[in-house]
């Protein structure tokens, strides 16, 4: 689906963002230390490709009002994570900020300073 193209294309950019493949899913992690965050869950290979996961601190409840969105699983969804199945895709500037987001949540502060 060309929006999660454009939201893995954005989270990529982000300073010391890289994408992995854990558990043959598709996710974009940064660098914190030696170890890294997962910022991004984009699905995997299978999938319809038309969800992603995001940790939203902030918006998160505002987020779930959306009838695509849920708590996360596995007990991600306590922690502030929400899920989108994207039934109705949202304008690309929404992803791109709940993309963002959940990079200044997980991403180390002299990172996050980076963006400015």
């Amino acid at each position: 689906m060309a929006i999660l193209d454009a939201a893995r294309t954005f989270a990529l950019t982000l300073p010391g963002a890289f994408e992995d493949h854990p558990w043959g899913e598709c996710v974009v992690k940064v660098a914190v230390g030696s170890k890294s965050r997962i910022f991004v869950f984009l699905g995997g290979p299978g999938d319809d490709r038309r969800g992603m996961g995001v940790k939203l601190p902030e918006t998160g409840l505002r987020a779930l009002e959306r009838d695509d969105a849920e708590p996360s699983g596995y007990g991600l969804g306590k922690s502030g994570w929400v899920s989108f199945g994207f039934t109705q895709l949202p304008p690309d500037d929404a992803i791109q900020g709940w993309v963002l987001e959940s990079y200044r949540a997980v991403a180390p502060k002299k990172l996050v300073r980076q963006l400015g």
